[in-house]
């Protein structure tokens, strides 16, 4: 649900009113106070904005959740019993201290132009110098900078407390109303621009010293006077004081000795001027030419130099033996005629080989910062035959470098650049720069060029798991082995075993499902998708944020109270070995009631054995040999799936159950999948190319309809390596 929520205040009747979760706008009216009977109020995960009303700090409720909003100012003393406040955008993190006076003064300021969204996400804590559009000179506010902002309202006479203001710059808005007359004791002020809005008049008399521009404003006489006022004075009068009209002949008596003498005068000025004007003439136009001309030539001269290099790639992956650092590089490099490049180990920045005509790029991988036009190269221009698959974040490519090797390329597309989106792009940097686990995917590089934003990760030729499981008839695939599932399962235990506890901090995913888990050439599988990772508290306390996943995968304690402790990644670890046992989707409302969600009816059909048996997927032919391991698997999901959280194993103890599983369970028929024969000790690319001689076959399925909603959260801190004891 969306809208404000003034119409609760007139529900006096009410004693709990729940409105969590949902998209509510605009403040909290001042009288939600008359809900006497309240007793329980829950708000979170809304986009309320706005200072906490005072009537609503008095009132005496028993719960109050105002957690995951986007609420200003300080927080007052409240008289509920139990409340919470937490991801707001507070000035202070304690009950009853004030914020400063120019934060209340802005905060304002913001209220009468109807908290924009963009300027709310910026405008917190109780340091304003540090906010978008602010400017400070010693640690005082001098600068108001929102030109093009789309502010609508009106402009509140809270700025002129603003003491050190010189300049307010707020032109080309939908900002409509009179300049507050209190604006005009801003004794600093030097320039006031409102052009190009709506603002009516009368205007206020400011200092002489104050440059007025307020045209383009319908209101202010039809628009038909430049409105610019103060120091701004037309050159041709600047030779007078300000405010003192200019003398000119006209005013004169034309007969006056004064007036001849002026007129003489003016006619040699003018003489003058004009011989001035036919020498400087075609000087300041050869001036020009030049400079307009020699840039461009420049410029295009470079470009065409660009446009004959071509770009290439090496990709050498972690736990490489012959790298004693155990880094992942990747070389970008443009046309280099000796076949030489450049090293670097463990730097962010470039080194260039002299020798050489091109230049070499080695950098870490995940902080590589990638041309737009290398990955135009990759992929054909973004040819659409390279196209692998489409989601919520944009389009996936398949590219591949001069070397061979084969990577994958994700483009957010233009009309899905929103704050959500951007920032899962800057979570998936944040994250995968940082993390080194071979069963999660590795992060290349990305690019950032005007409104291109990339991201390149290693390539998984077989896809998300959700295309083997729900649509490989459809997809004419081969349904999974057991022996392949229980594989799968292992590998996505072992790399949600290191987020959690392996690593130097413990995190949580938040999103995992099968779609975000994809399969190599040999069916090995890495976790992906890290937009929504959440840094988790120390021990089992839990976390409040705001919801975000994908329905039938949540863990129930985090659908109802936003609270997530790493135990919900268990949960939905739970529901993916379901999903590869039943061969079901977590959620599917095309199937009867009773199936619909899958986790629950799985708890119902678990303890039967003949029920799970004729609930395991058709495609796998599970003999009495099989049902063994058919079962502990089934029993495992059941414990991960358990309703309350400390009832659920974790990572760890999935992975000593599945490790030995693994080791013994043998195929009766054995398919001739042998993992082990893959040296992954050699470079990404050989490994691909061994592999791909050995099939003789190439696999590129890749759909992420699977994958749209993610909310992404901001990670730092991940480890930079992994050196777990057991080698998990």
């Amino acid at each position: 649900m969306t809208g404000p929520i003034d119409v609760v205040a007139t529900m006096e009747s009410l004693t709990v009113l729940w409105l969590h979760g949902n998209h509510f706008t605009g403040t909290i009216p001042e009288s939600i106070g008359k809900l006497t009977l309240l007793k329980d109020l829950n708000l979170n995960s809304n986009k309320l904005v706005g200072l906490i009303p005072i009537s609503l700090a008095n009132m005496r409720l028993q719960n109050l959740d105002l957690n995951n909003n986007h609420l200003m100012g300080p927080i007052p003393m409240f008289k509920a019993s139990k409340v919470t406040f937490a991801s707001n955008k507070f000035c202070q993190a304690t009950q009853g201290l004030l914020c400063s006076p120019e934060v209340m003064a802005l905060i304002e300021f913001l209220g009468v132009v109807n908290y924009p969204s963009k300027l709310v996400s910026s405008w917190s804590g109780n340091e304003p110098c540090n906010w978008l559009g602010i400017r400070c000179n010693s640690g005082k506010v001098s600068v108001i900078n929102l030109p093009h902002y789309n502010l609508s309202g009106s402009l509140s006479p809270s700025v002129a407390k603003l003491d050190s203001l010189s300049e307010i710059r707020l032109q080309y808005n939908n900002l409509s109303g009179p300049i507050p007359n209190n604006w005009t004791s801003l004794k600093s002020l030097e320039t006031l621009d409102l052009s190009g809005n709506n603002i009516s008049g009368p205007l206020p008399k400011f200092s002489r010293t104050v440059k007025l521009v307020v045209t383009g404003n319908p209101l202010l006489n039809g628009d038909k006077t430049d409105h610019t006022k103060g120091a701004n004075i037309p050159p041709e009068s600047s030779d007078s004081p300000p405010n003192i009209p200019t003398t000119s002949a006209q005013d004169s008596d034309p007969g006056s000795p004064a007036t001849n003498s002026s007129l003489k005068s003016t006619k040699t000025k003018g003489f003058k001027r004009n011989i001035f004007v036919l020498i400087m003439a075609p000087v300041a136009s050869f001036a020009l030419v030049a400079f307009l001309v020699i840039p461009l030539a420049i410029y295009f001269y470079k470009k065409r130099k660009d446009s004959n290099l071509s770009s290439t790639s090496l990709v050498i992956p972690p736990r490489d033996p012959s790298d004693p650092d155990n880094m992942v590089k990747v070389v970008v490099a443009a046309n280099n005629t000796n076949g030489n490049t450049s090293t670097l180990t463990g730097s962010g920045s470039a080194s260039r080989n002299s020798s050489s005509i091109g230049e070499s790029h080695v950098i870490e991988a995940g902080n590589l910062v990638i041309s737009v036009q290398v990955l135009r190269n990759v992929t054909k221009n973004f040819a659409a035959q390279k196209e692998l698959g489409r989601g919520g974040f944009g389009v996936v490519y398949k590219g591949e470098l001069d070397d061979g090797t084969q990577i994958a390329v994700k483009r957010m597309e233009a009309g899905v650049i929103t704050n959500k989106a951007l920032d899962e792009f800057q979570a998936e940097i944040a994250v995968l720069s940082k993390v080194r686990h071979r069963h999660l995917v590795s992060l290349l590089g990305y690019s950032i060029e005007g409104n291109e934003r990339i991201l390149v990760y290693e390539y998984m030729s077989q896809g998300a798991l959700s295309k083997h499981l729900f649509h490989w008839k459809s997809l004419k695939l081969e349904p999974l082995s057991w022996k392949r599932r229980l594989n799968i399962a292992l590998d996505v235990a072992r790399g949600m075993e290191y987020l959690h506890t392996l690593g130097h901090q413990s995190f949580i995913h938040r999103d995992l499902k099968s779609s975000n888990i994809l399969l190599g050439d040999d069916f090995r599988a890495k976790v992906s998708d890290f937009g929504l990772v959440k840094l988790a508290p120390n021990g089992e306390k839990s976390v409040v944020t705001r919801l975000a996943g994908t329905f039938g995968y949540l863990a129930p304690e985090y659908a109802v109270t936003g609270k997530i402790t790493t135990k919900a990644d268990v949960f939905s670890f739970g529901v993916v070995l379901m999903e590869l046992l039943t061969g079901l989707t977590a959620l599917d409302e095309d199937r009867p009631e009773e199936t619909q969600y899958l986790a629950a009816w799985f708890w119902h059909i678990k303890p039967d054995k003949e029920k799970l048996r004729a609930a395991i997927d058709p495609s796998l032919d599970v003999k009495d040999e099989t049902f063994e391991s058919v079962s502990i698997i089934a029993e495992l999901a059941g414990h991960c799936t358990a309703r309350e959280p400390s009832q659920r194993p974790d990572m760890g103890h999935a992975v000593n159950v599945l490790a030995p599983l693994v080791g013994k369970w043998k195929p009766l028929d054995d398919d001739n999948d042998d993992y082990c024969a893959i040296d992954y000790s050699l470079p990404l690319n050989q490994m691909v190319k061994d592999w791909q001689e050995a099939e003789g076959k190439d696999f590129s399925y890749l759909d992420l309809e699977d994958s749209k909603g993610s909310i992404p959260a901001r990670p730092t801190g991940f480890a930079e390596s992994f050196n777990s004891a057991d080698g998990r």
